[in-house]
């Protein structure tokens, strides 16, 4: 039995429907907190469990028969790592025999912009391995599904007007990360292994710009603003502030070159190389 959590959300799905084409439904389980929100997953044939990361022992019960549990970083950030070391204590309390946990591609993380933010995900593997659990570590390198996000929905009027500078970062698609982790989870020998999901290239946010260009035909200038210049238009535009912070925080470590670690394990576990930035712009602006 493998069991997938977070399953309501975008990363989730796709890795259910994904798995469920490799091996029967009857050893898929899903952990959501909502049942009613879960019609789509029960069509599949999965066997749907409810349970809440604040209550340890809901996870206690909906883990109890699971081989494989992939932990699917939680999107709360109410004491997210308390949330995930429950997770993760429940599972050993229920027998489970290998974890499986998507946190974050980074380096430079000591002095990074974004420290406070992630900060979760690798406190969370550091108790996974405190735990003596058989672990994966499937560590997400940024989703090209995020660029609308920050470049904003009037791009191919403004262009894009983002403090990144000449910085790069290795952008994939979330539904091919979400079909590498099917193939993992339905396959063996990933065994106390780390794995870093990122593009075998990387890109600037000119290249982004460009690949904007080529779709639409119609030229899509760049401006590297500065923060203060970010801020204040998106304040202007009526942005909460947390969510500015958390823009410019990503900016900066986009700038910084935190996320430029390309490298082939998503390939790997792929089986054929992800879609190039020029491809992935076509599938989200289609």
């Amino acid at each position: 039995m493998i069991l997938i959590t977070g399953a309501t959300g975008n990363l989730g799905k796709a890795t259910v429907e994904f798995l469920s084409k490799k091996i029967p439904s009857g050893n898929i389980a899903v952990l959501v907190r909502d049942e009613n929100k879960a019609s789509d997953l029960k069509a599949l044939g999965v066997d749907v469990r409810t349970g809440d990361y604040h209550d340890k022992d809901s996870l206690v019960k909906a883990f109890r028969g699971v081989e494989k549990l992939l932990l699917i970083s939680s999107n709360d950030f109410n004491d997210r790592l308390g949330q995930q070391k429950n997770a993760v204590d429940a599972a050993k309390e229920a027998g489970v025999k290998h974890i499986l946990y998507t946190g974050v591609s980074m380096q430079n993380f000591e002095h990074s912009a974004l420290k406070q933010i992630m900060g979760d995900h690798f406190d969370t593997e550091k108790h996974i391995l405190e735990s003596g659990l058989t672990y994966t570590f499937l560590r997400d390198n940024l989703y090209a599904d995020v660029l609308p996000m920050f470049i904003g929905e009037h791009v191919f009027e403004t262009g894009i007007h983002f403090p990144a500078g000449e910085g790069k970062v290795p952008f994939s698609l979330r539904i091919e990360m979400a079909e590498a982790f099917a193939n993992v989870l339905s396959s063996e020998g990933h065994e106390n292994k780390i794995y870093e999901i990122s593009n075998g290239e990387s890109y600037s946010f000119q290249d982004v710009a460009n690949a904007l260009s080529a779709h639409t035909g119609k030229t899509v200038a760049y401006h590297t603003v500065s923060a203060d210049e970010f801020a204040k238009a998106l304040n202007g535009a009526g942005v909460p502030e947390a969510m500015i912070g958390f823009s410019l925080a990503f900016a900066t470590g986009a700038k910084d070159g935190d996320f430029d670690i390309p490298n082939n394990h998503l390939e790997q576990l792929l089986g054929r190389k992800p879609s190039s930035l020029n491809e992935a712009i076509r599938e989200i602006y289609q």
